[in-house]
């Protein structure tokens, strides 16, 4: 039995959160950013009762279905990401999260449209403790990346659109810009987690998803000093600074 008292969440002692948790079951669109101010603010901080919250976001996404479901194992998700990888949660509570792993994996191959999808496989992989990824794919949905050159240092966008991918120094939504084209990996050439993302999305017959994986596992050029650099690095760069 959890004693909710002697834990805590983003206001100090959590004894209200099963209480916000029972709202959250009964709607989940409407109290996901009132839940996520107490268990992980900023989806990026979490506390000793965001973990503990884990096993009640099992049973919630295991006796919901369509939307509900998907809210939960967003929450859960979020959590998820938070935690380092080889963190003694994944122990403590492996059975909630390879029952939230596997309702999401089910979520995905019923997923619509992307940015449904883009989410939810970012939960997967915090359930897998993939780091980085499991916050960072999300760009792929919105289109856009912010890197630096490796070499000259100059801030770009790294842009995976439907039609258009490519890096710019400037601001190409205000105006017409100098664009340099991205070199996309060949599916052959992909390896590791870009193969198995890319593999996945095709699967699911997410195209828009497998389409964009190539560029951002492939490589881009600096439009200022011309220095060429993998994509996926200069992201994870960006991120552990």
């Amino acid at each position: 039995m959890t004693d909710w008292v002697k834990l805590s969440d983003a206001c100090g002692a959590a004894g209200h959160v099963p209480a916000l948790l029972d709202r959250f079951e009964a709607d989940a669109s409407g109290v996901w950013s009132e839940l996520m101010d107490h268990l992980c603010p900023q989806l990026d901080t979490v506390f000793s009762a965001s973990f503990a919250a884990l096993p009640r976001f099992a049973d919630l996404a295991a006796s919901r279905g369509g939307e509900d479901r998907r809210w939960v194992l967003l929450a859960a998700g979020a959590v998820m990401a938070c935690a380092p990888s080889g963190d003694d949660v994944f122990e403590v509570f492996s059975v909630p999260i390879a029952e939230l792993h596997r309702l999401t994996d089910q979520c995905l191959r019923e997923a619509e449209d992307a940015e449904n999808y883009v989410y939810l496989l970012q939960s997967l992989l915090s359930f897998e403790g993939v780091e980085i990824w499991d916050r960072c794919l999300e760009g792929l949905q919105t289109g856009e990346y912010e890197v630096d050159c490796p070499h000259c240092g100059v801030d770009m966008f790294i842009v995976i659109g439907e039609v258009d991918c490519f890096s710019t120094s400037d601001d190409y939504a205000l105006r017409e810009v100098e664009k340099t084209p991205l070199r996309p990996s060949t599916p052959e050439d992909l390896a590791g987690l870009a193969k198995r993302l890319h593999d996945r999305a095709l699967a699911d017959g997410q195209q828009l998803v497998a389409r964009g994986l190539p560029y951002l596992f492939g490589r881009a050029a600096c439009p200022d000093c011309g220095t060429v650099f993998s994509v996926a690095d200069r992201i994870s760069a960006g991120w552990v600074c």
